[in-house]
């Protein structure tokens, strides 16, 4: 009856104002009658119910369930959809099919993760060609001018990773943000270990969500929508609070100017003896402590380093479960298992298998556990501490994992191998060991000023050439070797970045404790 009320209201006044009514204003009114008259006439209400729904599409579609999830969450942000439909209840629902048993949950979270990064990638290029040439043109029509531009410009340079990624989670934000980044020309590098750590944490969020709680699919969807809501409004109510204490200034100079303001009068009367009392006290009590913490917490420069450490760990992490998963059920080779050892075979030659062996001891335990302790001397001798025990604390975990996941999963190897093999196949243990090339890679090039990208290229291929040497003699299956490479990137991923908060802190505390003059002279020498 309301909804009936509120759109002949609504008619009744364009009719009013027809005249003084733009046509863009009128085409607004219309969809509000429209979206009245829908849910006047009771249509909504006789919807069938969400669980026999998604009942009815699983066992409709089967497989092809991943296919509908995957291109909802591309098109969510890539053709822009989620400002009209959010992409939550499209995961959750499909967290709920696999929870019904139809398909199976790791792969669908690795399936909504990488078309997620696709759709804000294809978003950032639309933006990066088109964005900016049409904001410039059609943007004074709607007062974006050329000076706001350079402001959004100048936002993104300093906060657009932590909006990429905090904005993951907000339907409006998500929607738009990687346009937004786009158009404002920020680096494809320096944003896309933002959307891979966002839209990995999105999608496994909200599909663990509906796989959980697949018997009440209805109550779940309307809990994640409330508390997607509820962190939408508590980022915004934190930007205000850090955007009102910066202009605390201009603000108290404005309510002083507006001191006798007839409105404002009561607020001046009931605000003054607060202040007085409670918040000039409380904030005078707490700040030390506030200053003290976000020293030590704020990561400067570190977000970007930090951001791309954790991307890697996390999808090194998510590969080594996928296979995991897979191959504990005995389902025989994977995809691409079979076909590069065929290509093996018709590649093989006597030189190319002496160089293949010479290659594959760079990953054996003794090699890479020489080249550990090595770095962990260096690293020692130079007081580097925290980086030497995340190090070496990384390599004691690959080497424990490795073994635990072969005795878990007891895979046969491949016939026919060209060198001496242990062990069950997966995950491989030289691809896993290989790792620790590029994590030393990483710590020289970062900590001791060396060529840090010929360095870690360097690395890269070396463990890539390690793995496909494994392959290549029939050591292992492709499944083998890409798991040992993603538990190695997963363990010293995540060790990194959890070593570059604790560095991070103490150089804060050890500056903190300095006075400003030595402090100064510290921050020079660096």
């Amino acid at each position: 009856m309301v909804a009936a009320v509120a759109a002949v209201l609504i008619v009744a006044f364009v009719i009013w104002r027809r005249d003084r009514l733009s046509g863009e204003r009128k085409l607004l009114a219309g969809a509000l009658v429209l979206a009245c008259g829908v849910y006047a006439s009771g249509v909504l209400s006789a919807l069938p119910d969400p669980k026999e729904l998604i009942g009815d599409i699983a066992r409709a579609l089967g497989p092809w369930t991943y296919a509908l999830v995957g291109v909802m969450a591309f098109l969510e942000t890539g053709a822009f959809i989620g400002l009209v439909a959010p992409g939550e209840t499209v995961v959750i629902a499909g967290g709920v099919i696999a929870g019904q048993g139809e398909i199976e949950l790791i792969p669908l979270i690795g399936l909504v993760w990488i078309c997620a990064i696709l759709g804000d990638t294809t978003s950032f290029y639309i933006g990066k060609r088109l964005g900016r040439e049409f904001l410039e043109r059609h943007g004074p029509r709607v007062k974006i001018t050329h000076e706001r531009l350079e402001q959004v410009d100048g936002y993104f340079d300093r906060h657009g990773g932590k909006t990429i990624l905090i904005g993951r989670f907000i339907g409006l934000v998500r929607a738009i943000a990687p346009f937004i980044a786009g158009s404002s020309q920020m680096a494809f590098r320096n944003f896309v270990p933002y959307s891979v750590v966002g839209t990995g944490l999105w999608a496994t969020t909200f599909c663990v969500l509906g796989y959980i709680f697949w018997r009440s699919f209805d109550q779940v969807a309307h809990v994640a929508g409330q508390a997607i809501f509820g962190f939408g409004l508590t980022v915004a109510v934190v930007v205000a609070i850090v955007w009102a204490y910066r202009r605390r200034a201009q603000i108290r100079a404005w309510l002083v100017d507006h001191d006798s303001h007839p409105l404002l009068r009561p607020l001046f009367a009931v605000g003054r003896p607060l202040n007085s009392r409670v918040l000039r006290p409380a904030a005078q009590a707490l700040a030390p402590e506030a200053r003290f913490l976000g020293e030590r917490l704020t990561p400067g420069g570190l977000g970007l380093e930090l951001t791309t450490t954790l991307a890697v760990g996390g999808v090194g992490l998510y590969v080594f479960a996928l296979y995991t998963v897979i191959l504990s059920g005995d389902v025989g080779p994977t995809p691409f298992d079979r076909e590069l050892l065929d290509l093996a075979d018709q590649l093989k030659m006597g030189a190319a298998v002496s160089a293949a062996k010479m290659v594959s001891v760079f990953g054996s335990f003794p090699a890479c556990a020489a080249l550990v302790l090595a770095t962990a001397v260096v690293l020692a001798a130079r007081r580097r501490s925290v980086q030497m025990v995340s190090l070496l604390m990384g390599f004691v975990l690959v080497y424990l994992a490795v073994h635990l996941a072969k005795a878990g999963i007891e895979r046969p190897r491949p016939q026919g191998a060209l060198t001496v093999t242990r062990g069950s196949s997966f995950p491989s243990g030289h691809a896993a060991y290989a790792t620790a090339w590029l994590a030393v890679a990483v710590v020289f090039s970062r900590r001791l000023g060396l060529a840090s990208a010929a360095l870690v290229t360097g690395a890269i291929v070396l463990v890539a050439a390690i793995g496909l040497s494994r392959i290549y003699l029939r050591a292992h299956y492709w499944s083998d070797v890409a798991g040992g490479w993603g538990l190695g990137l997963g363990i010293f991923g995540l060790l990194a970045a959890i070593a570059m908060v604790v560095d991070h802190i103490r150089h804060n505390v050890n500056e903190s404790e300095q006075p400003p003059a030595e402090s100064a002279a510290a921050g020079v020498e660096r």
